[in-house]
């Protein structure tokens, strides 16, 4: 176990942010003039999308895993204490360490780019020059608002600049960016660009369509609703080309 002296600070508190136990966020610059101050409340379930790329600190792999699910651990067996929940019990006493194995080698191993997985491209000996659609993948990512569940599929496309790409790996791309905390807007985009730098070809089109849990299962409560999303490039930027990938979906 880790002794509080032995984790660094920028591990315990973030600089330069005061978050309140009303839950109140103020945000100060260096010179100690508030720039922000708001009640998380007050957005409500407001869609907030801030960057294209995943928010990550300088530091984020600074700690190895084994000492990430440690400190994991410590923590969620305290929000268990505080929620009043008895540790004692044969069924709980496991969950904290459960909990902190699951974030980091499971749904949050996408943040880790050692996991990224290796793509090969083979030469497109078949001359096949239309589009390929790789449809229906499922994945599991976790919304970052609310740390619950987004469940849908992706549909992915491509048209081949000479090289090709096992369809498996296209899955396994899907699910890498889907493995961390996620808006659906930027898994999205994530999805697209990967494709394109690892196919060298702006041709690519990506499609999500997803079940928020934090929409089914809490606030509005709306369990038949779910979110689309899309990212067309290159030559999908061509209606005529849009309409044949969603027929293609559709089929």
């Amino acid at each position: 176990m880790l002794l509080p002296e032995q984790i660094p600070q920028r591990f315990v508190f973030i600089p330069q942010i005061d978050f309140m136990l009303n839950g109140t966020i103020t945000i100060e610059n260096l010179n100690g003039k508030e720039l922000i101050k708001t009640k998380f409340d007050d957005m409500g379930d407001e869609h907030v999308l801030t960057s294209i790329n995943t928010p990550l600190r300088e530091d984020a792999f600074e700690l190895d895993d084994e000492t990430k699910m440690e400190l994991i651990e410590e923590h969620f067996r305290e929000i268990m204490l505080i929620l009043g929940l008895d540790l004692s019990d044969d069924s709980l006493q496991g969950t904290p360490h459960r909990v902190a194995k699951m974030y980091v080698k499971e749904i949050f191993s996408g943040l880790n780019p050692a996991n990224k997985p290796k793509v090969s491209l083979f030469e497109n000996k078949y001359q096949y020059n239309q589009m390929l659609v790789e449809k229906n993948i499922s994945f599991h990512s976790n919304c970052e608002h609310h740390f619950v569940p987004i469940m849908g599929k992706a549909h992915i496309a491509y048209i081949s600049n000479g090289n090709v790409i096992g369809l498996s790996k296209l899955n396994r791309i899907v699910q890498y960016y889907a493995a961390r905390p996620q808006v659906q807007e930027r898994l999205t985009i994530q999805i697209a660009n990967e494709l394109k730098k690892v196919l060298q070809t702006e041709d690519v089109a990506v499609v999500i369509d997803a079940v928020h849990l934090c929409v089914t299962s809490r606030g509005v409560k709306d369990a038949t609703s779910s979110t689309v999303t899309a990212e067309y490039c290159g030559k999908f930027l061509d209606a005529i080309k849009r309409e044949e990938f969603h027929r293609m979906i559709a089929m």
